[in-house]
């Protein structure tokens, strides 16, 4: 599925794919790579050349969000420091590979990226909980937020899993609270375009 959200291109491949996101030259998140040929068509018809891409930012290091980043030939990868050994050694069970049935190549990281690091335009907000490395993306002038699986729509992301620290997490919910935000862009399901700030702070009461 395509959607255009503004000046950020949605695809959504599968129920296992992380979402991707287009920003210009930048994707955010690559899912598992298992729908390759899908995206490709995808790209195709919006006129996108994946060899065009510059970067490739990991919010994490989970399979479904990192398995498709070889695809993108040229492009340089980003993701935290905490989380780059996974994606140079292949570690297949820090990046629960095993779970959707997948392999993961070890993959140079070009870019060891650390809170309040700016890239693409975006600054990155490291929000440990889901795991250690789970970083969103903060765009200062739109005030929109990309969040990984640290905060979706409805709910926040698991926490009790291998790696995974809910006092970190609720930690990063807070500092998340304290941003000025209007809409949310999260690694799975539907984004959240107007009045962020109250989500987060609404979806924190509920926790």
């Amino acid at each position: 599925m395509l959607k255009r959200l503004g000046d950020v291109i949605l695809l959504q491949l599968s129920e296992n794919d992380s979402n991707i996101y287009i920003v210009g030259d930048v994707v955010i998140d690559s899912g598992t790579g298992f729908n390759f040929t899908r995206m490709y068509q995808i790209l195709r018809i919006i006129k996108k050349d994946p060899k065009a891409i510059t970067h490739v930012i990991n919010t994490h290091g989970h399979f479904n969000h990192v398995g498709g980043n070889g695809y993108f030939l040229n492009a340089k990868v980003a993701i935290h420091e905490l989380e780059a050994a996974i994606l140079e050694g292949g570690d297949e069970k820090k990046s629960m590979a095993d779970f959707f049935d997948g392999r993961l190549k070890p993959r140079k990281v070009d870019m060891k990226l650390r809170d309040g690091d700016m890239i693409g335009g975006l600054r990155v907000v490291h929000t440990p909980g889901h795991s250690p490395g789970s970083i969103c993306l903060y765009n200062p002038k739109d005030k929109g937020i990309f969040t990984g699986d640290t905060l979706f729509s409805d709910g926040v992301g698991d926490s009790e899993i291998d790696g995974g620290d809910p006092d970190a997490l609720a930690a990063s919910l807070e500092k998340l609270s304290r941003l000025d935000v209007q809409k949310i862009f999260p690694g799975h399901g539907e984004a959240v375009m107007s009045n962020g700030s109250k989500a987060i702070k609404d979806i924190m009461k509920g926790e």
